[in-house]
């Protein structure tokens, strides 16, 4: 019999869910109980849970398919024993980075946008952690389409963006890209402006990240105008959680429906998180 608690941790999204061990196999019930509330909260956090690898990786798996990471600007897995992991870290061993994003600012974003199925969610793990600053913001896009006005709702139906693969959302340029100075020539998957959620049914706005973003069919000036205004709108604080991390947090969060983004932190201080991600399908329009 199930004993987990779910306490919602912002009035827009995020609950953290206690009562339960992560490091067996959840049971029928909870999961159950576990995937309701991910439905309603679309992220989740577990505290105090020590993980290995290979149980991140288990427990991850009864999520869904295992989605390897994109590509990273150093060409090969950072984790050789467990390629689904991506190690998100500013630490260097001998010279090298031993993950990706630095200790710097991640903008806005939702994962791996530019190819045509997007991961379905992600879990991120925090193994070491800085005395302050490198919280996480998740925000909500049902409530960023919901509360869009009735005439802004009509100009994004049928609307497709180019999602560009230039750069990860810490403005590095990935591997084998060049600088592109016309978002409408930028490489990338193209995908439905308002998505219709495949598990919950709802409509959400789906922005990926803005540099380089452009809404296919519209004059280049207009499409930046109406993608700065959305920007502005989806990521108003009233539609946000923030995550102040605490050693050994596990959060799982929906990358359909949601955005995040990272404060910066001290250089010197180490940071290390392990991530895992859920194999998604192609995004269906959502008007």
């Amino acid at each position: 019999m199930s004993h987990i608690t779910v306490t919602p941790l912002s009035p827009a999204l995020g609950a953290e869910v206690s009562g339960i061990d992560l490091h067996r196999p959840i049971d029928i019930q909870a999961f159950s109980e576990i995937r309701s509330a991910w439905d309603q909260y679309l992220v989740l956090r577990f505290r105090g849970q020590q993980l290995s690898d290979p149980q991140l990786l288990a427990l991850s798996r009864q999520f869904g398919e295992l989605d390897p990471p994109g590509p990273n600007p150093y060409g090969k897995p950072f984790l050789s024993d467990f390629p689904e992991i991506n190690v998100i870290s500013n630490v260097k061993v001998d010279g090298q980075p031993i993950g990706n994003l630095g200790d710097g600012e991640a903008a806005w974003h939702c994962d791996m946008t530019y190819i045509d199925n997007p991961p379905r969610a992600a879990l991120l793990h925090a193994l070491e952690l800085p005395q302050g600053g490198g919280d996480t913001y998740w925000s909500n896009m049902y409530l960023a389409y919901e509360t869009l006005p009735t005439e802004l709702k009509n100009k994004l139906a049928g609307r497709r963006v180019i999602h560009d693969a230039t750069y990860n959302s810490a403005g590095i340029m990935r591997k084998g890209m060049k600088e592109i100075n016309d978002p409408r020539e930028a490489p990338g998957a193209r995908h439905p402006l308002v998505i219709r959620h495949p598990d919950t049914d709802r409509p959400a706005l789906f922005l990926g990240r803005r540099r380089n973003s452009y809404i296919i069919g519209m004059d280049l000036s207009e499409s930046e105008s109406l993608l700065d205004a959305l920007w502005e709108h989806a990521t108003r604080p009233e539609f946000t959680f923030r995550q102040e991390w605490q050693l050994h947090d596990l959060v799982l969060w929906d990358n359909r429906c949601t955005l995040h983004r990272r404060d910066a932190f001290d250089a010197v201080a180490r940071r290390i998180m392990h991530r895992t991600q859920i194999k998604g399908t192609a995004l269906v329009p959502g008007v």
